[in-house]
Parts: C-alpha cells; sequence; structure tokens
C-alpha cells in the first residue's frame, strides 16, 4: 500500500466513479489508476469497488470504510506538508475560502480589505458555491476556511463556528400594498407571488418551513442563487421576497422597501465551517477572528479539537 494509491481511491470517489475524470484531474492514465487500485484490493484482500463489465458501479461496504479511512490520511499528509511549508512563515502563504454570493457580497469586504491589508504576502482565493458545496470544498480540501449560512450538513469532521446573526426582511417595491399594513404577517405576504432562493439555500428552507408552521403554501414563481438578481426581479413586481437584513440597503436599493419579520422566520447566521482536525495558521486565526472576535483563537482551538467520531461509518462524499 503507498499513498499514490490511496490518493487514486480518493479521487475516483470524488469523481463519482468515474475513472476518467479522476484520471484527467490527477493528469495520468486510466488504465494506471485501475492498476494501481486493483493493485491495493489485492493486498488488503477486499473487493473496494463493484464492478459489472470490467466498469465500476458502486463502492462495496468494506470499500465504504476503505475509502473514508483514505480520505483521513491523505488529509493529513496534505495537513503535514502544509505545516511544514507554513513553518516560520505565517505572514505569506495562501488561504482558499469557500462562500456564497451573499457572503461574499454583502458580509466580507470589509473582512478581505482588512485582512489584505494585514497580510499582503497571502494570495487569498474566493471559490463560490450553495451551503452544500461549501461544505463539500472544506471536506475535500479544496478550500481552508468555509463562509455561509448555517448549513444543515452535519458532518463530524466539519466544525461549525457561527459568527453573525441576521434578521429576515419582506423585500418589497416601493408602493407595495404591504407597506400599508400596520403589522406584517405571513398570511399576509402569502397573497403575493414569491421570488426565493434555490432549494439548496438554508434560506428557501427556512422560509418555507415558516411557511408551512402557519399552514401557507407560499406561491414560489421563481428561484435564484444570487441575491442582487432576486431584488432586481422584485424591483420589476416579479413577486416579493424574504431575504437577510443585510442585502438591503436603502441607499443601494432606492426603488424597494425592507419591512422586518421579527419572529416570523428564522434568522440566519454567518458561519465558518473547518474541516478538522487540522493546524490553522496564524493568519487563519486573525481571518476568523476579523469574521467574529468572540471566537478567540483558544476557543477555535477547542472547537476543533472536539472528538470525531470514526469516521468508519460516515458516508463517502
Amino acid at each position: 500500500m503507498n499513498l499514490q494509491q490511496l490518493r487514486y481511491l480518493c479521487e475516483v470517489a470524488r469523481n463519482g466513479l468515474n475513472m476518467s475524470l479522476a484520471a484527467s484531474s490527477l493528469n495520468t492514465s486510466q488504465p494506471g489508476i485501475s492498476k494501481q487500485i486493483r493493485q491495493l484490493e489485492i493486498e488488503l484482500g477486499v473487493e473496494i469497488f463493484e464492478r459489472s463489465r470490467n466498469r465500476v458501479s458502486g463502492i462495496t461496504a468494506i470499500g465504504k470504510h476503505v475509502v473514508a479511512l483514505a480520505q483521513d490520511v491523505v488529509s493529513q499528509v496534505n495537513h503535514i506538508r502544509s505545516v511544514a511549508h507554513d513553518f516560520g512563515r505565517d505572514t505569506s502563504g495562501a488561504l482558499i475560502v469557500a462562500t456564497s454570493h451573499t457572503q461574499a457580497r454583502y458580509v466580507l469586504p470589509k473582512v478581505l480589505e482588512q485582512f489584505t491589508r494585514r497580510y499582503p504576502g497571502v494570495d487569498l482565493t474566493l471559490r463560490q458555491g450553495d451551503p452544500e458545496q461549501i461544505a463539500e470544498m472544506v471536506m475535500a480540501g479544496e478550500a481552508d476556511l468555509g463562509v455561509t449560512t448555517e448549513t444543515y450538513r452535519k458532518d463530524p469532521g466539519l466544525a461549525l463556528l457561527p459568527c453573525r446573526k441576521f434578521q429576515r426582511v419582506v423585500v418589497v417595491p416601493a408602493g407595495h400594498p404591504l407597506l400599508k399594513l400596520k403589522s406584517i404577517t405571513l398570511a399576509a405576504v402569502a397573497q403575493y407571488p414569491l421570488v426565493a432562493y434555490e432549494k439548496a439555500y438554508t434560506g428557501r428552507r427556512l422560509v418555507v418551513e415558516a411557511f408551512e408552521r402557519e399552514g401557507l403554501s407560499p406561491k414560489i414563481v421563481l428561484s435564484g442563487t444570487d441575491a442582487d438578481v432576486i431584488k432586481a426581479c422584485v424591483e420589476h413586481s416579479i413577486g416579493v421576497a424574504i431575504l437577510s437584513e443585510v442585502t438591503f440597503d436603502p441607499k443601494r436599493d432606492p426603488a424597494l422597501r425592507a419591512v422586518p419579520l421579527g419572529n416570523l422566520v428564522q434568522p440566519s447566521f454567518t458561519t465558518l465551517a473547518i474541516r478538522r482536525p487540522r493546524r490553522l495558521r496564524a493568519y487563519e486565526y486573525d481571518f476568523i477572528l476579523m469574521c467574529s472576535p468572540h471566537w478567540t483563537r483558544s476557543r477555535v482551538d477547542k472547537a476543533l479539537a472536539q472528538a470525531v467520531p470514526s469516521r468508519t461509518s460516515r458516508t463517502v462524499i
């Protein structure tokens, strides 16, 4: 057994069992990957993959355990290299942050400004996705940190650090009938078409659940991933929208109005996602503190040091 075989194994699993994609991402040949994985199976005496007509069609029960452990080994090797590379050089390096459009557009700009000013030698990269994609990038080591709304993915290897709380508002065009109400209700909002986030987003789920608790069914006429696009649709009277208060600015959105919903819909939380266990570099701690000062270095270390249940029972990504 060698590290190269484990890397091949992880890459095949990460690419949905597609050998061609795995070979392409690793800049090698498909026959080479197949040969190495077959040699690993012979050495271990178990079948890792199910095969049909010489094609990989699934992962065996024992294979899921092997892949999960291989992912841990590869991650720790990458961690060792990162520690060696960054030793004594924590003012330079690279930081990849996976985040959503809302966080990148409305929450992170001040943090990014402060961070780049303090660490001009760090190559900072933002990668955008929905909450599930952000979790996947962090777990796969494709991003160092994730910044998103609270994710409903509860992976034991993913530490979630809540940072900031934002209330929900209903966003409507100026002059909309809802603005004439003395107090807003979900029943009143339900009378109008709703422009919402796509289903992968926590904001969509919390809004729908709030309506359902009142025995209501929102009339969602359009879904999107971008708060700016959603607001543009509201401005053109396609519908109303329920968004985080951070996405609305009277100066930036002069044609729109926002009405606070209070406790009618659960608030949203900006949350940091970090794969554990791993060692953070000095500038990663600072990035976290810039996002939320209450997450001191010792508190972050404590959160990352929490016992991680055995990965052998974890569903392979």
